[in-house]
């Protein structure tokens, strides 16, 4: 996203899936809540809150992509794609300030993340999604690597720009949408890792960056879980906290002391 619309801050959320997918779930956790019947299926069935957040995510991917065959110029994708988050993000307020106290508890928890309460089956689903959205990536290094030139250049180096937009934009939605529906909405890793390796990788290839960034971003969610659990202790911080305040400070020492930043 970030060489796509070469901008330092887009993340993986900045097309609006993970904010499709938490208010698909705020939905899911309101309503069941309203009605016992369907409170009884939504909490008895584990799958639930994953497909939910599937269902969410998915919609608005189609969304995008379809305003993508309209929108020629990154740019505006890029400010749609912020407004179609904004809009999600305050339907789910709306339902925040109707909801009862119990409701707004469940939804709460979710949106903090979550990757311990993932089962071995939903693991398999995850596993297969993941490697699909990342081969895609891989295979968009050439391109990706061309949009650093700018589109006018790319295209004029022959490249199909409608094309190689379309699946990094469905690279971007495979990853997001099913990290977003069985770990919830973790925040800052999409942002600050891609920075935090291409200052520790001085590399602009994305053949080297994928993997590496792949490699950064499971190595500082692994370790920020691990801080989470609070040895010694029974209580858990929230994983959003936690990747905030150990990440936030290694990125800002990093930048200040490579004095630059670079997309």
């Amino acid at each position: 996203m970030q060489t796509l619309f070469r901008n330092p801050l887009a993340g993986p959320d900045v097309l609006g899936l993970s904010s499709g997918a938490s208010l698909m779930v705020a939905i899911l956790i309101f309503i069941s809540q309203a009605n016992s019947g369907l409170g009884f299926l939504f909490f008895n069935n584990p799958w639930s809150i994953a497909l939910g957040a599937s269902l969410g995510g998915g919609l608005i991917f189609l969304l995008i992509i379809s305003i993508s065959h309209y929108v020629r110029d990154n740019t505006s994708l890029l400010i749609i794609g912020l407004m179609v988050s904004a809009l999600t993000s305050s339907l789910v307020s709306v339902l925040q300030y109707v909801g009862k106290a119990e409701d707004l508890q469940t939804f709460m928890i979710w949106s903090l993340g979550n990757v311990g309460s993932t089962g071995w089956n939903e693991l398999v689903v995850l596993t297969l999604v993941v490697t699909i959205g990342i081969a895609i990536a891989y295979l968009s290094s050439k391109s990706l690597n061309t949009w650093l030139l700018g589109e006018n250049y790319a295209q004029g180096l022959g490249m199909k720009v409608a094309r190689s937009r379309f699946w990094i934009v469905v690279s971007t939605g495979l990853l997001t949408g099913a990290v977003t529906a069985f770990c919830g909405p973790i925040a800052f890793v999409g942002l600050a890792v891609p920075h935090l390796v291409r200052l520790l990788v001085p590399t602009t290839n994305h053949k080297i960056l994928i993997p590496a960034v792949i490699s950064g971003g499971a190595s500082l969610l692994l370790l920020c879980d691990l801080l989470a659990q609070l040895p010694g202790s029974t209580q858990i911080l929230p994983l959003n906290a936690v990747t905030s305040l150990i990440g936030a400070p290694v990125v800002i020492w990093m930048i200040i002391k490579s004095k630059r930043i670079r997309v």
